[in-house]
């Protein structure tokens, strides 16, 4: 790395978010919360993070209040008395270090598996009942199903104000519950929920409404989205800059602060034509800061870790140099954090010899 990483370090300001710096901590599912309560493991870990440098931390994924929410025991929720007194104990730990902290509000949908979920007489709910395209598991969602996943979305949020959290991020990426209703392949609803891009994308306008209604004007709320989904890899919601453009302002008009853009490689152009990655047309289009996400810091792709394969360190001046030119606002580091608490100081310090080795060992399940 030759280039000046004062981008990384500059203050980032936006209605109720202030920053030290441009580093997000990407959600990562960890399963170390016993019952679904964060516990002071929890909290040591994510404190961690902060003391080392990180400006904003998104947790792993936690579960709102819909029996059918979850996929494990172990995930942690942000629902119920022990649940909440547990992640309140994280955003002490983290602001009592310096830092941000926003939990990651998750359904995960028809990638439940009811045998290993608790609750397994239940069946997994999705806009369709499909778990990928043309893989029918289970019976489509009613509109009492519905209502009950935005309101769960809407109290969490409400829950996590509460409790001191300075924002809140809807898991809307990788083929769960929300991306569902965003993607075709698992949409095929005929209602008010599915047929077109606007339709589809009415079950997170709905939760970000209600969202903004259950906390206040000035409470951020991020959106994470992939074009990419767990169920095909090569999925797309939007082929092009209009089809993205029409999938975006909706949910921009909504309510969103700030669009956390999930891609394999950061440094991979979306579209054709103006060189702007993700996150980048997300800003163009909808005028509002985005998070760019996607092996920062490592040069193989989080898929490839699935495998256990390791990961050297990569020059991210290709990413200031983006950053410097207005690309994108926030860059989240997944990986690179997870194996090295003390990434953001090391990268600011210039101590990049210092920086771990990554090894696919390492790995807790993305989110």
């Amino acid at each position: 790395m030759s280039k000046n990483v004062n981008a990384l370090f500059n203050p980032f300001n936006h209605k109720g978010l202030s920053l030290s710096n441009r580093i997000v901590m990407a959600p990562m599912t960890r399963e170390f919360s016993p019952g679904g309560v964060a516990t002071n493991d929890v909290a040591d870990y994510y404190r961690r993070r902060a003391e080392g440098g990180t400006g904003l931390i998104i947790t792993e994924g936690t579960t709102i209040n819909d029996p059918v929410a979850t996929m494990s025991e172990r995930i942690p929720q942000i629902h119920g008395e022990a649940s909440l007194a547990g992640w309140k104990k994280v955003v002490e730990a983290v602001h009592g270090a310096g830092g941000k902290i926003m939990p990651q509000l998750w359904h995960v949908g028809m990638a439940r598996s009811p045998k290993k979920a608790p609750f397994p007489e239940l069946p997994s709910v999705g806009p369709s009942g499909l778990l990928a395209p043309g893989k029918q598991v289970a019976e489509p969602m009613t509109a009492e199903q519905i209502e009950v996943a935005i309101n769960g979305f809407a109290t969490a949020a409400a829950d996590a104000m509460r409790i001191g959290f300075d924002g809140v991020e809807i898991h809307g990426a990788h083929g769960y519950l929300v991306d569902q209703f965003f993607w075709s392949g698992t949409n095929q609803r005929t209602d008010e929920w599915g047929g077109s891009m606007a339709n589809r994308g009415r079950f997170a306008v709905e939760i970000i409404k209600r969202i903004r209604a259950a906390t206040s004007p000035d409470f951020p709320i991020i959106l994470r989205y992939s074009q990419w989904k767990q169920q095909d890899y090569s999925a797309k919601l939007a082929d092009t800059p209009q089809l993205l453009e029409a999938f975006l302002l909706p949910l921009s008009e909504a309510g969103v602060d700030i669009f956390h853009c999930s891609t394999r490689r950061y440094w991979e152009n979306e579209f054709d034509g103006e060189g702007l990655n993700l996150a980048g047309w997300t800003k163009k289009i909808t005028g509002k800061p985005t998070i760019t996400v996607g092996s920062v810091g490592l040069n193989e792709d989080f898929f490839s870790a699935f495998a256990g394969k390791g990961s050297s360190t990569r020059s991210i001046d290709d990413l200031i140099e983006r950053m410097d030119k207005g690309e994108f606002d926030l860059v989240a580091v997944g990986r690179a954090l997870l194996q090295d608490p003390n990434w953001a100081n090391k990268i600011h310090q210039g101590q990049l010899q210092e920086l771990e080795q990554y090894s696919g060992e390492a790995l807790a399940t993305l989110s």
